[in-house]
């Protein structure tokens, strides 16, 4: 595959995300939702600039704000917009809700509410890898307000230690739900700055090209497969809506939204794109394809059925049954 076939793929992945988070904003608006939602539009380069730097015996661990990671490793549209809508086509046959959206066959192991909590989970699943003698390498995606939580020092300080194949990438969109991160956390990158305190290699990115996100994660899933340890990764990025829900996000100044959302990571990747001379036919085309595929996705979540008042009762331990409790 030629770089500018490999680019335009990394597209149509961005733009289907894209599209698919939009279709879900829009059934939440219209009640079709129940419970919250948590958007990424805008921070698709760093789910699929890591996924492609990624095998698919890899582990990938994300936040509440985890659609684009869910998508990047693989799971449907349809499945993703059923789980939000409660039903039994959803990726977790509607139990988990957007907060939880967990895609097992891609060794996506799950969307956690609770902030840092994944942390020490992926250090788990990479010491895991490290017992059984494999070269699989835990990737944990998290927002610059887990950098403050206690799970991030304790689980950066046992990877370091035990020097576990974990990638910890940050994904820094300024704001700590309401809070700009700046505020309130005493060095600049809240993520890589840190690094050091635990002798791990750091860096900074820009989380809104693609090329990039990949290109420093491959580097350092190579460092991780060879034995050498965790990287902390910090990609500079944006939400282009606000923290959840209807929120409006009235708290960030017009110009520097107006600022990231000139560096839209689908603007950047078009003009990747045309320098590397694609067609704008063929980047249209991608476009197209992409906005059938989440149409076609969300007429069929509409029509799914619901699940089974039975099924509350199954996938709640090891052996699937829930006797364990009686």
């Amino acid at each position: 595959m030629s770089d500018a076939e490999k680019l335009l793929s990394w597209y149509h992945m961005m733009v289907l995300i894209r599209r698919t988070e939009k279709a879900a904003q829009d059934l939440f608006l219209a009640g079709l939702v129940k419970g919250t939602t948590h958007l990424a539009a805008g921070q698709e380069a760093v789910a699929v600039g890591a996924a492609a730097a990624l095998r698919d015996d890899d582990y990938v661990f994300a936040t509440y704000r985890g659609h684009h990671h869910a998508i990047a490793r693989g799971a449907s549209p349809e499945a993703c917009l059923a789980e939000l809508m409660s039903k039994a086509t959803g990726l977790c046959a509607g139990k988990g809700g957007s907060m939880h959206l967990t895609w097992a066959p891609g060794n996506m192991l799950g969307s956690y509410a609770i902030v840092g909590a994944h942390l020490p989970m992926a250090a788990g699943a990479a010491w895991s890898a490290q017992l059984r003698g494999t070269d699989q390498v835990a990737v944990a995606f998290f927002g610059d307000g887990a950098t403050n939580i206690g799970a991030f020092h304790e689980a950066l300080n046992l990877a370091a230690v035990w020097r576990l194949p974990v990638i910890f990438l940050c994904e820094n969109n300024l704001y700590m739900e309401y809070t700009p991160i700046a505020s309130v956390t005493a060095v600049a990158q809240p993520a890589a700055d840190r690094a050091v305190a635990y002798n791990l290699p750091a860096k900074v990115v820009d989380g809104n090209d693609v090329e990039a996100v990949h290109d420093t994660v491959a580097e350092a899933v190579s460092r991780a497969r060879d034995g050498a340890g965790p990287t902390v990764i910090e990609a500079l990025t944006y939400r282009h809506y606000g923290h959840s829900r209807t929120d409006p996000a009235k708290y960030r100044p017009q110009q520097e939204v107006d600022e990231w959302l000139a560096r839209d990571p689908l603007l950047l990747c078009q003009s990747r794109l045309s320098s590397l001379g694609v067609p704008k036919e063929s980047v249209a085309e991608v476009e197209e394809r992409a906005g059938k595929a989440v149409e076609a996705a969300v007429a069929a979540a509409k029509d799914a059925p619901g699940p089974e008042l039975e099924s509350a009762f199954t996938d709640v331990w090891a052996d699937g049954g829930s006797a364990w409790r009686t």
